[in-house]
């Protein structure tokens, strides 16, 4: 632990309205498809010695809406999220690092459709501020690249010339602004 968290402690919320998730994956070996969460929550538990997070996204909430039948496929279909079974995911921190130059390091739990794997995450951390509030807000900024594969969504079509549509190794990129709760 690094004596970067010693300068404050409680509980912080995430702002939806500042904050983002998304997530990309190669396309037709050619191209990155991107889309983000639009309903996602965060905490984090700042105590003496240590820090949690935690943090559940809505899987319903993708930015997908058209084609209908595409966001189906993807949102509810077995191949892909199957958020009618499997609604939300979830990460749970085992381990936080934050460094006094503002790196930020998370080891933790994610849970997509109902399968639990260690991810690991990396990014920067923001010092406290107060608002015109009269809030505190810290930021954190997470970068993580995962294999979808190990979460069951195996989906694939090959391409005329070889190699696949859509690429296994999935980017996320997540940007949380966290408001102390008093």
């Amino acid at each position: 632990m690094s004596t970067a968290i010693q300068t404050f402690s409680g509980t912080f919320l995430s702002d939806p309205i500042h904050s983002s998730f998304q997530f990309s994956l190669t396309h037709m070996q050619i191209g990155t498809f991107r889309a983000s969460f639009g309903s996602f929550e965060a905490r984090a538990e700042v105590g003496e010695a240590d820090l949690r997070m935690e943090g559940t996204v809505r899987a319903d909430s993708i930015s997908i809406t058209d084609p209908p039948e595409f966001r189906e496929h993807v949102v509810n279909g077995a191949d892909f999220f199957d958020a009618a079974n499997h609604p939300e995911i979830t990460f749970r921190s085992v381990d936080v690092s934050l460094a006094d130059d503002g790196t930020f390091t998370a080891q933790g739990e994610l849970t997509i459709r109902g399968i639990t794997k260690a991810v690991a995450a990396s990014g920067t951390h923001q010092p406290l501020v107060e608002d015109p509030f009269g809030s505190r807000r810290t930021a954190i900024g997470l970068h993580a690249t995962l294999d979808r594969r190990d979460w069951g969504m195996d989906w694939q079509m090959p391409l005329p010339n070889g190699g696949d549509a859509l690429g296994y190794e999935v980017t996320l990129d997540v940007h949380v602004e966290l408001v102390e709760q008093r």
